[in-house]
Formats: C-alpha cells, structure tokens, sequence
C-alpha cells in the first residue's frame, strides 16, 4: 500500500498530495504527529520531518524532491517543462515559496496560529503574526506581477511552481489570512487551480479545532 505521512495544514504536505493528485497516484493518507518524535516515524526519515511517501516500497523525504521523483517516473501529465531555462524557473519559483515565503508569511501566521495550539507550545506571538500579514500583501503583489506577464506562475502552462504557491496559500486561506481582492490576476488564477480535479482532497481537509471559512472550499469564493 501506497502511503503518504502528512499534516492536513502542512504546504510541503499539500505540494505532494497535490503533484499525487494530478498525476493520479493513488496513496493512503496517514496523519502524523512529526513534533512527538515517535520511533516508528523517525525510522522513517530521521530527520523528523513531513511529508513522507511510501510508494513502491520505497521511503522519500523531503518534498521538492518527492515531487521531481513523481516528475521522472510518472511524466505525464508533466509539471516540469521540457526547456532547461523553463525548469529552472520552476525550481526558482517553487524556492521562493517554499524558503522565502514560508519563512516571511507561512511560518508567522499559521504556524502562530495554529501549529503552537495543536503542538501546545503556548499562545501565538503577536509581532510574528503582524510580520506575516504585512509580509503577504508583498507576495501577493509579486504573484500578480508574475501573472501580467503570464498564464500561469513560471510560464503558459501549470507547473509544480503553482502548486508549491498554492500549497502555502490554501493553508494560509483555511485561517482566512488571503485577501483575495487585494489583486484580480491572484484571485483568478487561485479559482483556476482550487477548481481543478487535484485540488479536492486539499477542500475536503477537516482540523479539529480549526473549523474553515464558509468560503474555502467554494469554488467561486
């Protein structure tokens, strides 16, 4: 049996569960308590961390290479493009969100807001949670600046860039923390990727305590 060990609420998690998805690569989900450090999981990847996919028999770790793996045996449909200039965009991209994002914007609201609850690791930090929401108004510029100048993040065609920034912007829209009217080309591009196939095992999530806006799962906002 196929398996992916996750966190409903984790961007990394979502990138793989969204790449799986669309490529069609059936896989239990299995949630993990990573930050219990429980034996069983370490000796899964000992560096503690989530996602973990289990498919074929084989253990991998860390989640842009998770993804170019799923890219290289499963090809089609690609999210890679075929022109080494157009994949290095891509993995720019997919950095950008996964590094500078996630430390800037991700890492001050959700994990404040929710990780420290559920991890039970005291109240969220006010400055951080400022930080954050002054910090996304930035990347939601730079995403629709990206968008003037294209159909999708990286190009004219969907790559793991838009699900690596759609990773982190659905988790940060399940605590209502995206202004999606701050720009038009952000708010149409993320209905296009909410609305596709691959995206709905993301709407469905359900944390306990952490109940979504009505608008979240509603494909027309």
């Amino acid at each position: 049996m196929n398996r992916l060990y996750h966190v409903p609420l984790s961007p990394f998690c979502r990138k793989v569960r969204l790449s799986l998805a669309e490529k069609k690569i059936e896989v239990e989900l299995v949630e993990e308590r990573y930050w219990e450090q429980d034996s069983d999981f370490l000796r899964r990847n000992p560096a503690g961390k989530v996602p973990v996919l289990k498919l074929d028999g084989k253990l991998l770790s860390e989640s842009s290479a998770i993804c170019e793996y799923l890219e290289e045996i499963h090809p089609e449909p690609a999210l890679m493009p075929s022109k080494p200039e157009e994949r290095f965009e891509v993995r720019r991209l997919v950095s950008w969100f996964d590094d500078k994002f996630h430390h800037e914007v991700t890492s001050k609201l959700l994990y404040e807001r929710v990780n420290k609850k559920v991890m039970q690791l005291g109240y969220p930090d006010s400055k951080n949670v400022k930080a954050g929401a002054v910090k996304i108004k930035y990347h939601l510029d730079y995403i629709g600046w990206l968008l003037d100048q294209r159909r999708w993040l990286a190009g004219n065609s969907l790559t793991l860039a838009d699900f690596a920034a759609a990773a982190h912007l659905s988790c940060l829209d399940y605590i209502s923390d995206v202004d999606w009217n701050r720009n038009a080309n952000v708010r149409d591009w993320y209905a296009k990727i909410k609305s596709r196939p691959a995206f709905r095992g993301i709407l469905a999530d359900q944390v306990p305590g952490f109940p979504p806006p009505e608008h979240y799962a509603d494909l027309d906002f």
